[in-house]
């Protein structure tokens, strides 16, 4: 590990850093920011490149303790006031890890006996960041992040995913087309959720290869996507619909619960 000292909230990397967040984008050389100590643990658990680490002069040591004697990390300190211009976060831990990220195909997030979560214009970068998290608790294979949803690299997305992100595979970008053809070359049954109509979950067969498509929290699944499967809901008492990702809690939970149960 190497360990420099930055003094100026101009230093190019910081500014790199900025623009990244501000975009909720990765940098110029393909890193994502991942802030708060949780995300580098996290990253580190993963076996993931870090090649740099950046820490307020505050929690320097704490910061070390964590990296140990890793090779390939560059520590960079800086004062406490110019970590406060870079920090995402209102309540700043004082650290931040430029990671990089796996990279993902759609025949990894459609591998094996296939649960993928489709995300169709999910516009909540905590919803998004809650269901990545649903996923990898739930075995599924992958996500498909369609044009129109939040960014994957927001930071409140990656913060929301505690780590998921760095683990479940995805593929960002997809337009409704290339995901219709994807699902459909690969004969998975589809799901779109609704809040009511079509099949309940518990009649859904989720033990078979399956995709559910999740929409955006104010009209749910798109036109463009809508046709692609079978309508699913979840019956509710005494509320109209969910929140989006409690949704796609419930459904792959009970994808999972199928596919487990003796």
């Amino acid at each position: 590990m190497s360990r420099e000292i930055i003094t100026s909230a101009r230093n190019p990397l910081l500014k790199e850093v900025r623009r990244a967040l501000a975009k909720g984008a990765l940098t110029s050389d393909g890193l994502c920011v991942a802030e708060t100590f949780h995300l580098l643990e996290e990253a580190l658990r993963s076996g993931l490149e870090t090649p740099v680490v950046v820490a307020a002069e505050s929690v320097r040591s704490v910061v070390e303790r964590h990296i140990g004697n890793l090779n390939g990390v560059r520590m960079m300190t800086v004062a406490d006031a110019v970590y406060s211009e870079v920090s995402a976060t209102e309540s700043a831990q004082g650290v931040l890890a430029l990671v990089r990220p796996p990279k993902w195909t759609l025949e990894h997030v459609m591998r094996g006996q296939s649960l993928v979560l489709v995300l169709d214009g999910v516009q909540d970068p905590g919803n998004a960041g809650a269901m990545v998290r649903a996923a990898e608790a739930f075995g599924a294979s992958g996500i498909l992040w369609l044009k129109g949803t939040v960014s994957p690299w927001n930071a409140k997305t990656l913060r929301s995913s505690a780590g998921s992100l760095f683990r479940v595979p995805f593929v960002d970008g997809l337009d409704a087309a290339m995901a219709r053809t994807a699902l459909k070359q690969r004969r998975l049954d589809v799901y779109t959720a609704v809040p009511r109509g079509g099949v309940s979950v518990q009649e859904a067969d989720l033990k078979r290869r399956c995709a559910l498509i999740i929409g955006s929290e104010g009209r749910g699944v798109s036109p463009e996507m809508h046709g692609a499967g079978l309508d699913v809901h979840i019956p509710t008492c005494g509320v109209e619909s969910l929140n989006a990702s409690v949704a796609a809690g419930i459904l792959l939970y009970e994808g999972w619960r199928q596919r487990t149960a003796e």
